[in-house]
């Protein structure tokens, strides 16, 4: 997302608004409440990852898999519960799908999760 400069607050306020000071730049943005609205510069990536699978159906827990293959963290802990298909699934998309090269490997830790270390990721 953009971060807003002066020039689109006075876009969005109007031309007849010309701020002069911080002050009043202040004013305004905390008025717009543009510190929730504009996010601030990404947060680092952190190194590991867990992901708690558990009342997510196939197609979310998928997305939270990629997503976290290609979020540039080094390594997850992947929750799936002892029993169900995504227990049964994580292992084949880690070996036959497109998620495998991104993987370098993984390994049960428990009955219900998984230790996995990813890639670097070159984005």
């Amino acid at each position: 997302m953009k971060q807003l400069t002066d020039d689109d607050i006075i876009q969005m306020i109007g031309a007849e608004f010309s701020p002069d000071d911080t002050a009043t730049k202040r004013v305004v943005r905390t008025q717009l409440h543009l510190s929730t609205r504009v996010p601030r510069e990404n947060a680092p990536t952190p190194d590991h990852i867990t992901i708690d699978l558990h009342m997510k159906t196939i197609e979310e827990a998928w997305q939270e898999i990629i997503s976290a293959a290609t979020s540039g963290a080094k390594s997850a802990t992947i929750i799936t519960g002892a029993s169900g298909v995504l227990h049964e699934l994580f292992p084949q998309w880690a070996r036959e799908s497109i998620l495998s090269p991104h993987i370098i490997e993984f390994h049960p830790i428990n009955n219900g999760s998984f230790a996995v270390r990813f890639h670097k990721n070159t984005q």
